[in-house]
Formats: structure tokens, sequence, C-alpha cells
């Protein structure tokens, strides 16, 4: 039996969000990874490159901001199907 909470499901990206709960993590975040949740928005799943190229951001501004989106369980990844050896980033809401 699992000892985690709703809230920590939330948190690891295993339920959808509301799109309050989506607005109220997010407003807690630097510009960079509300830019990167909004090109996610438009336009998923997305390589780091792909974000860095569409948002116009440098990569390493990608890398952190994608990490702060999934401190809070904003974002999740996966393999890319097209190429393994990549990561692909999509929101949880």
């Amino acid at each position: 039996m699992s000892t985690t909470t709703a809230e920590d499901r939330g948190v690891a990206g295993e339920e959808l969000l509301s799109e309050d709960e989506y607005r109220n993590r997010l407003r807690e975040l630097p510009p960079s990874a509300k830019l990167v949740a909004k090109v996610l928005e438009t336009d998923s799943p997305l390589s780091q490159g792909q974000l860095a190229e569409e948002s116009l951001l440098p990569d390493r501004t990608v890398r952190y901001a994608l990490n702060r989106l999934e401190d809070v369980g904003l974002v999740g990844s996966r393999y890319s199907f097209r190429d393994a050896r990549k990561q692909v980033y999509y929101l949880n809401h």
C-alpha cells in the first residue's frame, strides 16, 4: 500500500491538474519557466533543443526552466519515439 498523498501524486505528475492549480503553480515560477510552459501549450511534446529554438532562450535557461517546471509537477518527460537518445517534454495539464 502506498503512503503518498494526492498532493504528492500531483507533484510527481501522476494526475492531471485543474486549470486553477496549474495557474497557481505556474504563478510562482520565473519568466523563463512560464515561457517554456507557454511554448509547450502550443506545441507538445518537444525536446530541449526544440524548446530552445521555439522560445529563443539559451539551452542552459531552457534546462533550468524545465527543472523548475518538473519540480512543481507541471512538466513530464519521456523518451522520444523518433530518437530514443532524446527526451521530450509535455505539460501535465
